[in-house]
């Protein structure tokens, strides 16, 4: 096996710590809706490759990492099966599913947008692939689910994954260390999600009556 370079490695470390991360938040999804096992193996497994998936075939990296590596299908089945077996524990935490969901969220806009780079995307596109990657597995698992997407309420959710991968190519074009690429970009993501919910601070809405 070809050893791969230190920044290589840690992004496929942070992609799986992504996914383990968003699979858990489809999973609770899942239990809270009342699915069975299958189900919540179903809901955890899109949350967490969804957005990875639609990720590489837009940016033409096939076939897709989650069905080139075995590890991407073996992350979700795991977290699936574990906040399946340990969901009253986890479902006692206050708002457990929107934090899970701010931690992957921060993840993958970060891999995203770094492995769209690698590929030559340029700023703006990579940055929007970040964005892709961290909502699309939230919106399969929302629409799955029955319940509005995330990316549709007023709550900030898609700019703060904007933001991040924003922060994290651009320091990456400027030759900055993998590490600061990475946590930076991951900070600002989270700080921004987690200040949304916490503050419930919301994007603008129009003025006036809708049915105009």
């Amino acid at each position: 096996m070809i050893a791969l370079p230190d920044s290589a490695a840690a992004l496929v470390v942070l992609d799986l710590l992504g996914i383990f991360v968003f699979a858990t938040s489809g999973a609770l999804v899942a239990v809270r809706k009342g699915f069975d096992v299958f189900g919540v193996l179903v809901l955890a497994g899109t949350t967490g490759l969804g957005g990875g998936f639609l990720r590489d075939v837009l940016i033409d990296a096939t076939p897709p990492a989650a069905l080139a590596d075995w590890r991407y299908l073996i992350v979700p089945v795991a977290a699936g099966l574990v906040t399946f077996a340990f969901h009253p524990t986890v479902g006692r935490l206050e708002r457990v599913v929107d934090v899970f969901d701010a931690f992957g969220l921060s993840l993958f806009c970060v891999t995203g947008a770094l492995k769209a780079v690698e590929y030559g995307l340029g700023p703006v596109p990579a940055a929007l692939m970040g964005m892709v990657t961290g909502i699309g597995g939230g919106m399969v698992r929302d629409l799955l689910a029955g319940r509005p997407p995330e990316i549709f309420n007023s709550n900030l959710y898609a700019t703060p994954a904007l933001a991040g991968a924003g922060i994290a190519v651009a320091l990456d074009l400027a030759g900055q260390p993998f590490g600061l690429v990475a946590s930076a970009g991951f900070g600002v993501c989270l700080v921004l999600r987690l200040l949304s919910i916490v503050l419930d601070i919301r994007a603008p809405l129009p003025r006036g009556p809708s049915n105009v």
